[in-house]
């Protein structure tokens, strides 16, 4: 196994087999570590129907599957590992996996995602693609004139909420504090809808269901003397409590923003490390969309390409 790559790439969703796909064409031999979640986080979603070219839509993980296979198709060295540091105090840069192998490279293109929040319940595993979502642009179409709740407060519950507004029959939004986070704007267009019942200073103990999510155990002013335990009927149950970035192992090798995303020049891949590119969620806080990560994946390898091209590496 060759321990050395004119093109590495870290992270195997959309973007990171995009990224594959476009730099095998380039004769870049890009070697390519999957990372803890092979196929990234399309793989925990059921039916994708907003991805150009499957009219009937398709299931994540079979979509996933297709665009690997793609990546092999062209000569992709795909490896199993996780990326756990870097050193790019020299050339060629070197990034140790699983904390053992270490693999140099010439170019390196980190795309390797971020996770949703969850609350940490054991029902959210195990309700996990039967009602359990991150994602309401990618799962709201599934609860047309049905009853969902949202959970969060900040701007992204309310845009999560707003948008299943235009597609449920009722939206829950499911606060722990006694008011909105979001910004002035987003809270008077939530709290204005008819369709969404804000549920303040509300915590979730769980869900039940015996195909698939039918409700939610909640709990009022938890801890309070007027303390109350209350039922929802819902068939979906939103996380919007935020995304957290993969890039514990570049903090202090490149510039990450205050969440933790990479910080890319422009409207390029380019990172403040020469011959380092990030694509997909792991530099994108604002589309989080399978397509978007597909396209970056382009970018950062096409940037790749130039950048050793120029440098005759």
């Amino acid at each position: 196994m060759p321990k050395h790559a004119r093109c590495l790439i870290l992270g195997a969703g959309p973007a990171g087999y995009t990224a594959a796909i476009y730099a095998s064409r380039a004769n870049l031999a890009p070697v390519l570590y999957e990372g803890l979640q092979p196929g990234g986080q399309l793989t925990t979603t059921t039916e994708v129907e907003n991805f150009p070219g499957y009219p009937q839509g398709v299931t994540g993980p079979q979509l996933m599957q297709e665009i690997r296979a793609q990546a092999e198709r062209f000569g992709t060295d795909i490896r199993s590992g996780v990326a756990t540091s870097v050193d790019f105090s020299k050339k060629p840069y070197r990034v140790t996996i699983n904390g053992e192998q270490e693999i140099s490279c010439d170019s390196l293109i980190v795309a390797t995602g971020a996770s949703a929040k969850y609350l940490g319940l054991p029902d959210e595993e195990k309700y996990a693609g039967q009602g359990v979502s991150a994602c309401a642009t990618c799962d709201g179409f599934f609860y047309r004139n049905r009853r969902v709740a949202v959970v969060g407060g900040g701007d992204t519950a309310c845009e999560e909420a707003l948008y299943l507004s235009s597609i449920a029959e009722k939206v829950y939004l499911i606060v722990r504090k006694p008011f909105l986070r979001a910004s002035k704007v987003m809270q008077e267009r939530v709290l204005s809808s008819p369709k969404i019942e804000v549920l303040f200073e509300h915590n979730t103990l769980g869900l039940f269901g015996e195909n698939g999510v039918e409700g939610a155990h909640l709990v009022f002013r938890k801890g309070e003397s007027d303390e109350k335990k209350v039922d929802i009927a819902i068939d979906g149950f939103f996380l919007a409590i935020g995304h957290r970035p993969n890039t514990d192992f570049l903090k202090g090798k490149v510039d990450l923003n205050e969440a933790g995303y990479i910080v890319t020049s422009g409207t390029t891949s380019l990172t403040n490390v020469e011959g380092v590119f990030a694509a997909g969620d792991v530099a994108d806080p604002r589309y989080r969309q399978a397509i978007t990560s597909a396209g970056s994946g382009c970018k950062a390898a096409m940037d790749a390409e130039k950048y050793l091209m120029e440098h005759s590496l």
